[in-house]
């Protein structure tokens, strides 16, 4: 089969690859819809996860079951499914822990394109397909429902860790995709007054549309200048960092509030430590807690994101900008992921 591969760091392109085979309690999934992501670009131009060669790229498909193992109870050849990038194995310690996103090992539920060949590809292989498949339900278009294998519950879990309670304020920083469904969910959560810092026109507008009441430009100058001077010196109540780099947990620290949360869920691809302000800190004791975490995976998870868009509770279809007809657009999509022009959120393939 042909896969669209990391060559080596820096470098992607086509190669040949066996088809791969499914043990009993799994599946192969041929894509319908797929979508490249900013991890994508980490991996491949900033090494994030240390040289790969001939590793098949891309977390983010839908796609149609062509075959499933004799222990496999609840899908079959034909159905048209949902892939989570996350696909825990669901009898693992860490799993009976509640980080099934850890099974095996820290971020080992993310398998695809990380030590496993991804979904840029004529077919992939679906580990424990019974917990890491959903159907794509009726009503539900598939390309749309590409924004559920990690866009929607990436953003979600930011809004989960930073714990957004009703009336709390709310600052996302970094409002690509995920930060656009970051707003979604924290409006979902009761948050109030809602910053959400970034830049591009398209993405000002979808975050105006999902709920924002403050848009903070960082091109308008400091962004802590900025929140500190719309919230009369006091802070955010939480803080959801959606973009950026090891820097941005310099100013997270400084506009959130004593008690206050930060929710980390970007991918930090370059650098070696993270900086926290000491004396906005307060010195070590000023009850502002940082957690950072890697999206839940698994069948349950998208069952229930997609039931949100089922009643229209969510509209993540506002993020495709961008579609594609034909595997052969792989490598124009991603590139778009890489050089982030003015009108893009996000890109679908369309196989």
């Amino acid at each position: 089969m042909k896969g669209f591969a990391m060559l080596k760091i820096g470098q992607v392109g086509w190669i040949e690859k066996e088809k791969p085979t499914c043990g009993v309690m799994d599946a192969i999934v041929k894509p319908i819809a797929v979508s490249p992501c900013s991890s994508d670009v980490h991996t491949v131009w900033a090494g994030a996860l240390g040289d790969r060669h001939d590793m098949i790229l891309g977390h983010e498909a839908v796609g149609e079951v062509v075959e499933v193992g004799s222990l496999v109870k609840d899908f079959k050849v034909g159905d048209k499914v949902i892939v989570p990038a996350i696909t825990p194995d669901w009898n693992s310690l860490e799993a009976q822990r509640g980080y099934s996103m850890h099974s095996g090992g820290m971020l080992a539920g993310w398998k695809f394109s990380n030590f496993k060949d991804g979904v840029f590809a004529e077919y992939f292989h679906v580990n424990d397909a019974d917990g890491n498949l959903a159907l794509i339900p009726e009503g539900v278009d598939p390309i749309e429902a590409v924004m559920l294998c990690d866009m929607v519950p990436t953003g979600f879990h930011g809004v989960e860790l930073a714990d957004v309670q009703f009336g709390d304020t709310v600052c996302v920083i970094g409002i690509g995709p995920v930060g656009l469904m970051a707003v979604a969910g924290a409006v979902s959560r009761g948050a109030s007054r809602l910053f959400a810092i970034g830049s591009r026109p398209k993405c000002i507008e979808v975050a105006k549309e999902f709920g924002a009441t403050d848009i903070i430009n960082y091109h308008e100058g400091d962004i802590v200048e900025q929140i500190m001077e719309k919230t009369q010196g006091k802070g955010v109540d939480k803080v959801i960092i959606a973009g950026g780099n090891s820097d941005t947990f310099i100013q997270a620290v400084k506009i959130v509030k004593p008690g206050g949360r930060i929710g980390n869920v970007n991918y930090l691809g370059e650098g070696e430590f993270i900086k926290i302000p000491r004396v906005e800190w307060g010195n070590g004791m000023a009850h502002k807690t940082i957690v950072g975490g890697l999206m839940p995976g698994g069948r349950l998870r998208m069952e229930k994101l997609a039931s949100l868009i089922q009643t229209n509770r969510i509209n993540p279809a506002k993020l495709i900008t961008h579609r594609f007809n034909g595997r052969e657009h792989i490598q124009e999509a991603l590139l778009l992921m890489k050089d982030k022009p003015k009108d893009l959120i996000k890109p679908v393939v369309i196989f």
